[in-house]
């Protein structure tokens, strides 16, 4: 396996951070090996790169069945086990049955949600990070993964379309 270099562009302007990634694409440097810094949100079409899918969604409508599971058992479950009349009310009166619903399909929702973000973002990694201390003054930066005898060619390209400064990153734990 031949060994990477990691390359840190720095660009002031979101339009040329797009075009260094256009470039790179061309170049025949993959996505996966691209990783956009900065300190303010950008999406993935901002920069001409693929949507990131995750498993969030799925996770979040998998917890919303689980809170309505319970829902229904805490609703009607509960009375069918524990039968008691009051008053000639209904075994199972359907106005509170609504709110104990919603209320536990909503939980399950909050909870799968959070458990799913956390999950998803991998947190916590114990990997060596990447600190960039230009991204609190507002720029951008291009962590790019390449083969030693691409450096050259990389660091050119990235002059060419308007980075600042193109160094070899320095990976430390936080």
């Amino acid at each position: 396996m031949t060994e990477k270099n990691m390359l840190l562009a720095l660009f002031q302007e979101i339009d040329p951070a797009a075009q260094a990634v256009d470039k790179l694409r061309a170049m025949g440097i993959e996505n996966e090996h691209v990783n956009v810094i900065s300190g303010t949100p950008i999406t993935e079409a901002m920069l001409g790169r693929p949507h990131q899918w995750t498993n969030v969604p799925r996770l979040a409508m998998g917890g919303a069945v689980g809170g309505l599971i319970v829902g229904i058992f805490f609703a009607f479950g509960t009375p069918a086990l524990y039968p008691v009349y009051v008053g000639g009310q209904p075994l199972y009166p359907v106005p509170p049955s609504i709110v104990v619903l919603f209320e536990l399909t909503m939980l399950g929702i909050m909870l799968s949600t959070f458990l799913g973000v956390f999950l998803d973002s991998r947190f916590p990694s114990y990997s060596p990070k990447v600190y960039v201390p230009e991204i609190s003054d507002g720029y951008i930066a291009l962590l790019i993964d390449c083969a030693p005898e691409q450096e050259e060619e990389v660091k050119k390209a990235m002059t060419e379309v308007g980075a600042e400064s193109v160094k070899t990153a320095e990976v430390q734990p936080l």
